[in-house]
């Protein structure tokens, strides 16, 4: 069996299970390529209610949860802490970045899908989704990224929760032709050639999932990215330029 019907199979035990016990079943946190195929079960998952989370909004990795109160009579938080990685001594910090992040805690033994989201701030500090039961143990572990002694502290502060959420700048770009392809290739600037790759490799998202249709047209409202080159919003499109083209509005994640 591959990873995705090994995945599948999971999914549907977890499913199955959380049915019979009456009790709330979690997976740990997917990619976007996994939450696609939880997007082809909604035949076979009819029985059962579920939902998503990454602990913050838009988050890309997340959790699946089945069940829910209407099913079991009571409510259950999800399992996911938000952990604050920050440097003991700002001026001597490295840059540090989402590699660095995430090899360090690699190092400390732990597999891919107990960590969810690794937002990165000023290049020195980021904040970890992960499993609330490893939480005292990175806690502990986790004091040294890359070159840098760092600490690790719950993010409980609506200081700290309010660096989680996004934040917008206004783009505008212009395209020949209101295609998602051409959208994306004038959002991160590269040639439609460059942007039909990122589709055929799974590197392009729409709304938190894989979407390998290029030519689509995109709904006021709708969340893409392209695998490294950032997160966008598509506000709509209007007015033309002399040649024809099409203005299109965007907001970037930042």
């Amino acid at each position: 069996m591959d990873e995705l019907q090994i995945l599948k199979a999971r999914l549907l035990d977890l499913a199955e299970k959380a049915y019979k016990q009456n009790i709330y079943t979690y997976t740990g946190f997917l990619n976007a390529g996994e939450l696609a195929l939880l997007d082809t079960l909604r035949d076979e998952l009819n029985f059962v209610d579920y939902k998503t989370n990454g602990g913050y909004e838009l988050a890309e990795r997340q959790m699946v949860r089945f069940g829910s109160a209407e099913m079991f009579g009571y409510e259950e938080p999800w399992h996911i802490s938000i952990l604050k990685i920050e440097p003991l001594m700002d001026k001597f910090a490295d840059e540090l970045s989402h590699r660095d992040f995430l090899g360090a805690i690699m190092n400390l033994g732990l597999e891919r899908n107990v960590l969810g989201d690794i937002v990165i701030k000023n290049k020195k500090r980021a904040f970890i989704l992960c499993q609330d039961n490893l939480t005292e143990y990175l806690m502990e572990n986790l004091i040294k990224v890359k070159h840098t002694n760092v600490r690790c502290t719950i993010a409980e502060a609506e200081q700290d929760l309010c660096e989680l959420r996004p934040q917008l700048i206004n783009i505008n770009v212009i395209v020949s032709a209101p295609r998602f392809d051409a959208i994306i290739a004038a959002a991160i600037k590269c040639s439609r050639s460059e942007a039909l790759s990122l589709f055929r490799s799974g590197k392009v998202t729409l709304n938190g999932r894989i979407c390998e249709n290029n030519s689509m047209q995109l709904k006021e409202g709708d969340i893409f990215s392209a695998r490294g080159y950032g997160k966008f919003k598509y506000e709509g499109s209007g007015g033309k330029t002399k040649k024809d083209r099409i203005y299109v509005h965007l907001m970037q994640y930042v």
